[in-house]
């Protein structure tokens, strides 16, 4: 491993453990997000705790802890192979096990849009958002949700033609989410009582 890679994964990953949500619920809401909702320091549970005031900008914080880290170690230090991916793993295992917080974190389902910004601008986290708003419009449980849209997520990256390097970290993101959701998965997943009743009037 190059001196270069090591940089870049202690920032990544000093960036990903940074517990902004749990910040911000302590310093507005006056709160610890990790008593609401499914008890992760997330910002999901910082949305419940304080509102869109804490939430949305804790989404943002969690969001650039992956983006900005990865973006520049791809795109200015021009990273490659195992350090790259070493990299875009940082900070998603930095939220999910920040020594912050006991080494307990969040989910990382902001910071995987941040990274997939870092390793495909544009396109990449558009893609992703699309597919996880489809999944969770069709089905009642958000665990699956995010499972479902990075199962469905490499025929973009097929699509792109990247290569080993991404196809790696994405089975790495989907392991780790994987496990940060592991409670909520063995719930089955289940059809929106719309699209029930739809396919039940259906031909």
């Amino acid at each position: 491993m190059t001196l270069a890679a090591l940089f870049w994964i202690i920032i990544a990953f000093g960036a990903g453990s940074l517990p902004f949500a749990f910040w911000l619920g302590r310093m507005f809401a006056r709160a610890d997000v990790r008593q609401y909702g499914d008890g992760n320091p997330g910002a999901a549970n910082a949305w419940r705790a304080g509102g869109w005031r804490v939430g949305l900008p804790a989404g943002l914080l969690d969001w650039l802890k992956g983006a900005l880290p990865v973006g520049l170690a791809y795109f200015v230090g021009r990273l490659s192979g195992p350090g790259l991916v070493l990299v875009a793993l940082a900070p998603l295992l930095g939220h999910a096990f920040t020594p912050f917080l006991g080494f307990r974190g969040g989910k990382a389902v902001a910071v995987t849009f941040g990274i997939w910004t870092g390793l495909l601008p544009g396109g990449g986290p558009i893609t992703l958002g699309l597919l996880l708003t489809l999944c969770y419009v069709v089905q009642t449980n958000d665990a699956w949700a995010v499972m479902l849209a990075l199962l469905l997520f490499p025929a973009y990256l097929l699509w792109r033609g990247v290569g080993a390097e991404l196809r790696i970290i994405w089975a790495a993101n989907i392991a780790l989410l994987a496990w940060t959701h592991r409670r909520a998965l063995p719930q089955r997943p289940r059809l929106r009582p719309w699209l029930s009743k739809a396919l039940r009037l259906g031909p």
